[in-house]
């Protein structure tokens, strides 16, 4: 299988984590562009050399697309970019010849409304006006937004409007539209129903989306079981999303090309979805959520485990009663990063990698473990929050790497790819 793929941006979830799931089968040949030509935190992915390398790529059976990336140079750039409609558009017709003859799966993102005063990732006046812009979408009030930045703000959300619009005619195998970060309030959900009615696919989630529609390229039927670890409380939001955690599950699920089944006889794999009690804990804003008290066990059929009891990290006490109880035989990957989307999304790309490997991978398998778990419980969930800014963790690592033997065939380094303690790269 020869598939092209074009990440949202170079973080390592979007870019490395590809290539550590499509190791998994030395079958799949996953062709990515060179890293740097992607975009970061400050800059714009170098379009022009984007769709060189499209035009220039071997034949190959399918492509994953971030039409972000191609048409504003990323998730963020979308967001802060100056080009017009016209401008994007013209861009955008390019890739058309492109993709004639192949299977292409798509999506593209519905501009995202972040309910803070941080500008990292939005236009400069996010600062001081990303709660008012937030709460006028969600209530319609306008506490005070100048009016330059509000039709400043209106204008770039109806110029990414009118682009998703235009790919509803391309004929794409698989189009999706990302509800990034979304309430369940506001002009991205309003956004979202037009182009559903449209007849456009919308889901809720983002960086996981390429992950999950590379899942979806692999043709191969997977029955699965979905064992919530409070069941009674499936029907509870997640933060950042704006369906409930059951609605998510089945949406990636479905989005994956799995076969949800009822009973865990007729499954092939059972997914453990560690759901949170009425509110998902936050561990980078403190949120606090009852965590995992109970006796896990195993389930006997082949396994995985998506940790949504918290995002942004994992759930200490479920982890550590996972890893006392970890059969390497049965187990087929844990995920805990980010959003529950997030988690989802990727942990059933690695499911669906696995499970149909023609030429299956050990030690690829073995590797891209070691990283979520070093990743999404020993980074995000405990040494994130004992360090002020990017420092250097080998010494705070260190207890994490010993329970993680079964796991590590080196030892491990760290970096920071955008200079910020959110996100970490773990390099074996």
């Amino acid at each position: 299988m020869k598939t092209a793929f074009i990440p949202i941006d170079n973080r390592p979830v979007c870019y490395s984590l590809a290539k550590d799931i499509a190791a998994m089968d030395e079958d799949i040949e996953l062709y990515l562009p060179p890293r740097e030509l992607l975009g970061d935190l400050t800059k714009t992915a170098d379009t022009e050399s984007l769709f060189k390398w499209l035009e220039n790529l071997p034949e190959i059976d399918s492509m994953v697309l971030s039409l972000d990336t191609l048409a504003y140079g990323g998730l963020i750039p979308s967001r802060r970019s100056k080009d017009t409609y016209e401008e994007i558009k013209t861009r955008m017709e390019r890739l058309k010849p492109i993709l004639e003859g192949k299977n292409v799966y798509a999506f593209s993102s519905i501009m995202r409304i972040s309910n803070n005063n941080y500008n990292e990732e939005e236009k400069e006046y996010w600062k001081d006006w990303g709660k008012e812009i937030f709460a006028y979408s969600f209530s319609g009030v306008n506490e005070g937004i100048p009016p330059e930045i509000l039709e400043d703000y209106l204008a770039t959300r109806k110029r990414n409007f009118e682009i998703n619009k235009t790919y509803l005619d391309w004929g794409l195998d698989t189009l999706i539209f990302s509800k990034d970060d979304c309430a369940t309030k506001g002009f991205n959900v309003d956004e979202a129903l037009e182009l559903e009615r449209m007849g456009g696919k919308t889901k809720t989630g983002a960086d996981e989306i390429p992950l999950t529609l590379l899942a979806r390229a692999i043709e191969k039927e997977i029955k699965v079981f979905v064992e919530y670890t409070e069941p009674d409380y499936k029907a509870c939001v997640s933060n950042y999303e704006d369906v409930s955690i059951e609605k998510s599950v089945q949406g990636q699920l479905e989005l994956g090309g799995f076969v949800q089944v009822q009973t865990k006889e007729e499954a092939d794999i059972v997914l453990v979805v560690n759901n949170f009690v009425e509110k998902q804990g936050e561990l980078v804003m403190g949120w606090p959520t009852k965590p995992y008290d109970k006796i896990f066990i195993p389930p006997e059929k082949p396994y995985a485990v998506a940790d949504v009891r918290f995002a942004n990290g994992a759930d200490n006490a479920f982890v550590t009663q996972l890893l006392e109880k970890l059969d390497l035989a049965n187990f087929y990957g844990y995920s805990g990063w980010n959003t529950s989307a997030n988690t989802l999304g990727s942990l059933l790309a690695g499911i669906k990698v696995k499970w149909q490997a023609k030429k299956y991978n050990d030690g690829a398998f073995k590797r891209l473990q070691a990283i979520r778990f070093l990743d999404d419980w020993a980074y995000q969930a405990n040494v994130r929050g004992l360090i002020d800014k990017p420092c250097d963790i080998k010494e705070l690592m260190a207890p994490f790497e010993d329970k993680l033997l079964m796991l590590l065939g080196s030892k491990p380094d760290y970096t920071y790819p955008w200079d910020r303690k959110f996100e970490v790269e773990v390099i074996l």
